[in-house]
């Protein structure tokens, strides 16, 4: 069996949590282990129970991060992030690790180092540019020793997986290491699906694994039936899963979602998510009138996913105009998964994950006008929902699966005899 070890050095990640970053190290290390490889997590932060599926991690706990915001904190932080290197060299010397995995920390460059230093390939996920965020968003005292720390894991690394392009870039400017590659976020397409309990579905011509049903489904032309789900007493559903945070674009939802109002007391807003702009968002609503009609869920576990996404009739990506978008947003793909019909903002990736509009609806970035014509459009169209809906989750299945994903992490190892990215891909030598 080999082994890996994945590790997350970040105190702003919880390895068991609910953020976006929780369910990706989560993702990764589910699909490793469905492909029955033995993985060591090493963790600064477990901030919950053991999500569904990863009952045979084993866990290391670092030293627990503490201190003000600034010079204490970060010292703090790289003390833990440094303890990583004695953990892994302990779980070497038991039985040699054939792989480390680490996702890129803002004061962590103790994995790679050690990798390198002990002939054992190291691939490092970056997921933003750190230091920009941490500098511009929160609280960066010693801006020249992360640059130096993000030099040099990037450096040592045999490959460097950035999750967009402009991430990439970002990279690239910090280092001599040419291998570095975009790899986007995924989605589990065997957890989310269309047709879950939550609330009935629209019509599909696909089955749960995104292939075609059988011809009951389809009308005389061969052409998917248009009949809506919704009946005279259940509400549409417009739905949004994320942080409530600025960068996100849900105060231009809520304002979208208002001027249905007028016209449209069947349709509600469901906001799957907390954050700091909640009142905010909350007192909006309340002066737009449409207070009664929004429904704040709050932060839901990764294992409540399918079905919150399984009450909404479409779901939306309301991004803002922002200078440098270098998300891979994991709610596309879910979205998409879940085999539902999508509008978003077009920008940055967005679009081509969306192929262009061919997989769903792309407005203005900010356009609130705009916005809300596209969403009174779908809600008016029941065929275009349920087509969008078909071809979205075939693009989940075929293209964005986390064994997809995963996979073409793997490819990015340099070849060494034997080749691990073979071994784990389920390839002969």
């Amino acid at each position: 069996m080999k082994r890996v070890a994945y590790v997350s050095t970040d105190p702003g990640v919880p390895v068991f949590g609910s953020k976006g970053a929780s369910v990706h190290v989560q993702a990764v290390v589910r699909e490793l282990l469905r492909r029955g490889t033995e993985v060591h997590l090493v963790t600064a932060r477990l901030g919950g129970d053991l999500p569904r599926g990863l009952g045979g991690v084993v866990v290391h706990e670092l030293p627990r991060i503490t201190g003000t915001p600034g010079r204490e904190r970060e010292e703090s932080a790289r003390r833990s992030a440094r303890a990583a290197a004695d953990v892994l060299a302990r779980v070497h010397s038991d039985t040699p690790l054939d792989l480390v995995m680490e996702r890129y920390s803002l004061w962590s460059d103790a994995a790679m180092t050690w990798a390198r230093a002990c002939d054992v390939p190291g691939v490092l996920e970056v997921n933003s540019p750190l230091v920009d965020e941490q500098a511009q968003h929160r609280v960066l005292a010693d801006r020249v020793g992360a640059e130096a720390i993000a030099r040099r894991a990037f450096d040592a690394a045999d490959s460097v997986v950035a999750v967009s392009e402009p991430v990439a870039r970002w990279v690239l400017d910090r280092t001599d290491n040419r291998n570095v590659t975009v790899v986007p976020n995924g989605v589990d397409t065997r957890y989310i699906r269309p047709g879950l309990e939550g609330r009935p579905q629209a019509a599909s011509h696909l089955d749960q694994r995104g292939e075609p049903r059988a011809a009951s489904h389809l009308d005389q032309r061969g052409e998917p039936q248009a009949a809506s789900h919704l009946d005279q007493q259940t509400p549409f559903v417009i739905g949004f899963v994320g942080t409530l945070k600025p960068w996100h674009g849900v105060e231009v939802l809520v304002e979208s979602f208002a001027r249905l109002a007028p016209t449209d007391d069947g349709t509600r807003l469901r906001l799957v998510g907390d954050g700091p702009q909640r009142a905010a968002i909350e007192a909006q609503a309340e002066r737009l009138g449409v207070a009664d009609r929004v429904d704040l869920v709050g932060a839901v576990a990764p294992e409540r996913m399918p079905e919150e996404l399984a009450r909404m009739d479409l779901a939306v990506a309301p991004y803002p105009q922002l200078p440098d978008f270098y998300f891979s947003p994991l709610k596309l793909y879910e979205y998409l998964a879940a085999g539902l019909p999508v509008v978003a903002s077009d920008i940055g990736p967005v679009g081509e994950v969306l192929d262009g509009g061919h997989l769903g609806v792309l407005v203005t970035p900010g356009d609130v006008t705009e916005l809300a014509a596209a969403l009174a459009g779908l809600r008016s169209d029941a065929a275009l929902r349920a087509e969008l809906g078909d071809l979205g989750r075939r693009a989940a299945v075929s293209r964005h699966d986390w064994s997809l994903v995963v996979s073409r992490i793997l490819t990015t190892v340099p070849v060494r005899p034997p080749s691990l990215a073979d071994d784990l891909l389920g390839r002969s030598a």
